[in-house]
Formats: C-alpha cells, structure tokens, sequence
C-alpha cells in the first residue's frame, strides 16, 4: 500500500515543529553529520570575515590545529603578536569579506595579480598601509619599502597555508565592497577610511550578486584544489549583519540581501565542488528558536554563547570529541534566563573576547 503522501515517514529534522530547540534553545541542531572526522592534528587553516576568528580561536583552546602559517617572530612576546594581528588568522590576511577578495588575494600570491595600487598613505599623513589589509599593521608601515618587504613574506604564507591545509574554512561575510576601476583590485573598505584617499573617479562602489559571487568562489576553490589536491573546504556565512551600507536603503534590509546572497552561493558551491561542504553557523546564531539570545546589545556581535554553540554543533559533527570544547558544560547547562546581573556579567566578559577580534568593517561611520 503506497503511502497517503510523501512526507509521511521523513526524518523528524524536516519538521519545523519536531525541533527540539523550540522548547530548549541549546539543543537547536541544524547540522548533518560531515562524511569525516577532523583529527587533532589535521592543518586547518582560517579565512573570511570578522566571524571566522571566533572560530579559528576555540579551534586553538580545544587543542585542534589552527594552521599558522604567517606566525610572529618567536622573540616577540605572545601580547605584541596578538596587538600587532598575528593569529587571528591562518596568514596575516586581515578580514576576506568578499569571494571576489579571496579569489583575487590567491591570485596575488601566485603571481597572477598585479594591482595598480600597492601602497595607500595613513590617515596620521606619515605611514603607509596595505589597501588589502588596511589595519593589519597598527600604525601602519613606516615606508612603502617595508611595506613591500611584509607583502613578500605575507603572500609565502599564503602559499604555505593553501598548500598545507587539510582543511581550509571559508566564511562569506558581504557582498559589498569598492573596486579600483583601472584593474578591478576590491579591498576590504573604501579608500579614506583607513587610509587612502577616495576619489570617486578611480574607485566605485561594488555590490555583487548571486552570480557574480558564486563564480568567485568557485574560481578560488578551484584555484586551492589545483595547489592541494585532497583538500576539503567548508564554508560558513556569518551572522553579522552589515556595519553600514551603500545602498540607499536601511542597512538591515541590506544585510538580508547581502547574507541571501552568500548563502545561495555557499550552497552551489556545496552542491558543485567535491569535498565542500556547508556549516550552518548563520542558521544557528540567527534562529528564532534562539530568541535573539545569541546577539549582544547592539544587536550585531555575536556572545560568546552563541560562538560556543555553533562551535559544540562543530565538534560534534565534525570530530570525534566534544570534552575539548573550553566551557561546554555550561553551555549545556538549563535554558532558563539568567538573571540581571549575571546577564550584564556574561556581556561583559563576552565584551572582552570582541576587543580582540579585528573588524575592518568596524571602521565605517557617518561622521
């Protein structure tokens, strides 16, 4: 006997009401199980938006392998590297917001890409920053030579990190973005925001669409998997919304579009790219089963409790373990509502863990 219809039978997670994190938050779990398992050793290497350094950070305390590829010289003390943006990242690439950003930094590396600008004054009038990593460098450069001279050493670890990588982690983070009208060069801000100079007859404001996005990425995988063969990639979109946006609209509405956009190309790419799969971190933060829990006051960084549960959903699915995960036992602790105190507690001490994550987008105001 044929059955009444076909939904009759499929798995409870197809159901809307069947979650279990309607009633318990924490339990909220959208992530198929992946088709292998991380080991501790596996280089896993880092890159994309603000989102990406939450990450790769309880990567590193779980004891996984957060490829560093661009580390700090070893008589630098472990403060200075971290003031001066080493870590954050698998190479000292800054925030890679765009796919076209990505595409075009892997391009660079290997000599492919020659932009016409490659060196933009400071805003102090006297140094000199990187138009692809503006704020990577705290204080910028003091010449265009040594400038150059990190650019070389930079792009070699680039290089390295493609090539060595396991497993490289992708998250799309905007669609947004300003292009060098001469050669197409996108940067990660607009001249004049952390250097630079805007003139609006070398540079435009760019906002890519589905296409234009999906083509980036897949021509960037492609280029990784052309250097490393039995690499895998997962892609995430962040959760952020946009700081500000160019668009004549409010900013929210475009941080739908933009975010609609990167998830229709990560899951192309998903689909169409071997050994490439989708991580739902964006579905996990922005749920209504979490009921906004997992925003802080300005309703745009991300707590740490939500970084922990998308992270214990990660090691859950994707490695063998979850004990490594600093703090999950109270992450799994009862869902009730702390109260007042402990809220502004737990906001305060997540406030500290935002300071440490660069932000380029940050940058950006009205005034």
């Amino acid at each position: 006997m044929s059955r009444k219809h076909p939904y009759i039978g499929l798995p409870d997670r197809q159901f809307w009401k069947k979650d279990p994190g309607i009633e318990r938050p924490r339990q909220f779990d959208p992530v198929p199980d992946a088709p292998y398992r991380l080991s501790r050793d596996a280089k896993v290497v880092t890159a994309g938006s603000c989102f990406a350094q939450h990450l790769a950070r309880v990567l590193n305390d779980s004891g996984y392998n957060h490829y560093i590829a661009e580390p700090a010289h070893p008589i630098v003390q472990k403060p200075v590297a971290k003031a001066n943006n080493y870590g954050l990242f698998s190479a000292r690439y800054g925030n890679l917001y765009t796919t076209r950003q990505l595409k075009q930094l892997i391009q660079r590396a290997y000599g492919d890409f020659e932009p016409i600008d490659q060196a933009w004054p400071g805003r102090d009038g006297v140094s000199v920053v990187d138009p692809f990593r503006p704020q990577i460098q705290p204080g910028g450069y003091a010449s265009e030579a040594e400038l150059a001279a990190d650019r070389v050493q930079h792009l070699a670890a680039v290089r390295d990190a493609l090539e060595s990588a396991d497993v490289f982690v992708f998250t799309l983070g905007l669609t947004e973005c300003w292009a060098d009208r001469r050669d197409g060069a996108v940067y990660p801000l607009a001249p004049g925001v952390a250097g630079g100079t805007y003139d609006p007859e070398i540079y435009e404001f760019r906002n890519f669409d589905e296409t234009e996005t999906y083509a980036d990425l897949k021509e960037a995988l492609d280029m990784i998997r052309e250097k490393n063969p039995d690499v895998k990639f997962i892609l995430t979109v962040s959760p952020v919304p946009l700081n500000a946006t160019m668009e004549d609209r409010h900013v929210f509405v475009s941080t739908t579009w933009s975010k609609a956009v990167l998830r229709i190309a990560a899951e192309k790419a998903a689909r169409t790219v071997e050994d490439c799969l989708y991580f739902p971190s964006f579905e996990i933060i922005t749920s209504p089963h979490t009921r906004g829990r997992y925003y802080a006051e300005d309703r745009r960084e991300v707590t740490e409790q939500g970084v922990r549960h998308v992270m214990s959903m990660f090691f859950r699915h994707f490695t063998n373990d979850t004990a490594g995960i600093p703090g999950l036992a109270r992450q799994q602790a009862a869902d009730r509502p702390a109260p007042a105190p402990a809220r502004q507690d737990e906001h305060a001490r997540a406030m500290e863990d935002y300071m440490q994550v660069l932000c380029d987008e940050e940058a950006i105001s009205n005034s």
